[in-house]
């Protein structure tokens, strides 16, 4: 597995925090900016690492910025993308297996580290449950080929 990992500079920190975790992990990951100092918007980072989960150069992308919202908001205008703002463990793990989230977003000014890891870590540890949930992904494709041509 290949992680997309960017940030704004509302959720930087985060970011280094969550980069050094699936570096000890043992995760494949690239950090897709934002830089340190740097003052960005949400909407282009997400941008960038969504590219790279679309473009097949990464399995899933976390994303973040000072709630999680905005990265949220602009991670889903993408077909194909089910990107979930989590808050605890039990939004993860309910986001990978009902829903199939393969894109995270989280916030920089609302978590601390260690939450927030244990949010990523429950994330990523936690498969799609598949059968009936399945049926309700179908159904979310077939919204995206109705709005997304």
């Amino acid at each position: 597995m290949k992680i997309a990992l960017a940030s704004d500079h509302g959720g930087y920190e985060l970011k280094i925090g969550i980069k050094t975790y699936l570096s000890q992990r043992g995760i494949d990951h690239e950090d897709i900016g934002c830089g340190p100092d740097e003052r960005v918007d949400y909407v282009d980072y997400a941008e960038k690492a969504v590219g790279k989960l679309l473009g097949g150069g990464c399995d899933r992308a976390i994303l973040v910025c000072g709630t999680g919202l905005g990265m949220s908001m602009v991670a889903n205008k993408h077909r194909a993308v089910r990107a979930t703002c989590c808050w605890d463990e039990d939004s993860a793990e309910l986001s990978r297996a009902h829903n199939d989230s393969n894109c995270l977003t989280l916030g920089g000014r609302v978590l601390p580290l260690d939450e927030a890891l244990s949010i990523v870590k429950t994330w990523l540890d936690t498969e799609f449950e598949g059968g009936r949930h399945q049926g309700r992904i179908d159904k979310i494709f077939k919204i995206e080929e109705k709005y997304f041509k």
